[in-house]
Order: structure tokens, then sequence, then C-alpha cells
């Protein structure tokens, strides 16, 4: 068991802004450091110190650590009903404002969420004014996403028809056809740290603020609200309530779902 008032939580925290530009301050402190703890000790270091020198020599451990921290857990459709909301309001809300929408996927870890919003936009013949932005902190798991393949149990909210529609199985996994990959451009970005593009019709953003401390989410919402052109749509998590959208410019229109209105 180890002890986590002994380690230098400081030392480690400085280190990965300066050699992975992760800013862990950012975090939930006491939520992070559990989960620093269990994947230190899984990488076999007594100290954060040793750990960062594991990390810094060893791309596994690396990747471990990256995959870890930054929350990498996703599915096709999550939360189907509240996907199943937004479609509706793409279509009803949208697609009737706008000619060609363009869309951010934030924080899209495996790529399953922007394959789900790439697989709307066809179904739906919705015109694209350029390709889905999909963004992520994590470079490794970007590279996994841009190669489009799936296990079963990330498919489990796609409809049979759209499996043999969009997929391809092969050897367990699924592959996600050239078309819909097609729609989506993958490129790193960290929310905390860098400036977001501007124009935006709908903004995705699930599941990820949830582990920041309320001032980094309050940010990060206020950003995003800056990003969306006036009546685009920015779709949370969902146990990601904006309490007071106004504040943002915002107004709720769904479960889950805020309209820009300033």
């Amino acid at each position: 068991m180890i002890d986590m008032s002994t380690l230098n939580f400081e030392f480690f925290y400085k280190w990965v802004l300066d050699n992975l530009e992760i800013n862990l301050n950012a975090y939930k402190e006491k939520q992070l450091q559990r989960r620093i703890g269990t994947v230190m000790k899984q990488a076999g270091a007594a100290t954060l110190e040793e750990y960062a020198r594991s990390i810094s020599t060893d791309e596994i451990i690396k990747k471990q650590f990256l995959d870890y921290i930054t929350i990498n857990v996703t599915e096709f459709f999550r939360n189907k009903d509240l996907f199943e909301n937004f479609e509706l309001m793409v279509n009803t809300h949208l697609s009737v404002k706008f000619d060609a929408l363009k869309i951010w996927s934030a924080a899209c870890s495996i790529g399953a969420e922007p394959y789900s919003l790439a697989i709307i936009m066809e179904k739906n013949n919705i015109k694209l004014k350029q390709k889905i932005l999909a963004t992520d902190i994590d470079t490794t798991i970007l590279e996994r996403a841009g190669k489009g393949y799936f296990r079963e149990g990330e498919l489990k909210n796609v409809s049979l028809v759209d499996k043999e529609t969009y997929f391809t199985k092969d050897d367990g996994y699924y592959t996600i056809h050239r078309s819909i990959r097609d729609k989506v451009q993958f490129k790193q970005h960290d929310l905390v740290q860098e400036n977001y593009e501007s124009g935006f019709h709908a903004i995705v953003c699930r599941n990820v603020t949830i582990y920041f401390k309320s001032e980094v989410k309050d940010e990060i919402y206020r950003k995003m609200a800056d990003s969306l052109v006036k009546g685009g749509l920015l779709f949370t998590g969902a146990t990601e309530t904006i309490y007071q959208p106004d504040q943002y410019g915002l107004r709720k229109v769904a479960s889950f779902i805020y309209e820009k209105i300033v």
C-alpha cells in the first residue's frame, strides 16, 4: 500500500507540465492523485521521482500513464437516448438554420464519438462545411482513432443495420468504412492550455469536464460558447448539467444540449 502523503505531487505536476505539456493542476486533486497512485503502483515505482524516470525512458509506461490520466473510456452513441435527442436537434434546429455545418468533437478519445456524429450526418444527408474536427490531448489514442477499428462492446449502441452498413468485421474487430472516416479530421489539442477555433455550429464535449476543477470547467464552457455561432449547439455528457447556462450566453434546449443565444 502506497502512503499518498509521502508522494511529492508538487514535483510530479511540474515534471508532467515541463515534459508532457499537461497541466495536472486543472484536474480535481483527490481524484487525480488516487489515479496517479494506482498507475504508479502498476508500473512498479515506489516514488513519483522514480515513476517520472520510468515514464521518460519507457514508452509503454508513458502510454499507460497518458491513457489512465486522460480517461479514454467511450463508445458509439454513448447514452443512446441523449444522442437521439441530439440527432433530432441537428435535423430540426441546425440543418434548418444553416446550409452546412462545422462540428467539433472535443476530447474524442478513440474516435467513437466523432464517428457517431459522422454517421448521423451521413444518414440524414446533412452537409458538412468541413470535416468534423476531432481533438484529444493524447496523441497515441488519436493514432488509434484515425485507424477506425473498434471492439464489439464499443458498438453496443449501434444497430445491426448500421453495423452492416458502416463497418467491416474482421478478426473480432469492427473497422469503420472509409466514407465515414473521411468525414473526420483528428488533431491534438489541450482544452485547458490552448486556444479554440471559432465558427462552430455544434460542439460535442462529453464526459470530460467532470474531471476538472470548477474554475477550469467554467473557463472551458466559456471558451466553447465563444467558439459557437449564434444558434449553435453545445452537447455535454450525462452528468454534466450546466446549471446557469445564461452566464455563457447559452440556454438549455434539451437534456444536456444548450443553444448559443448571444
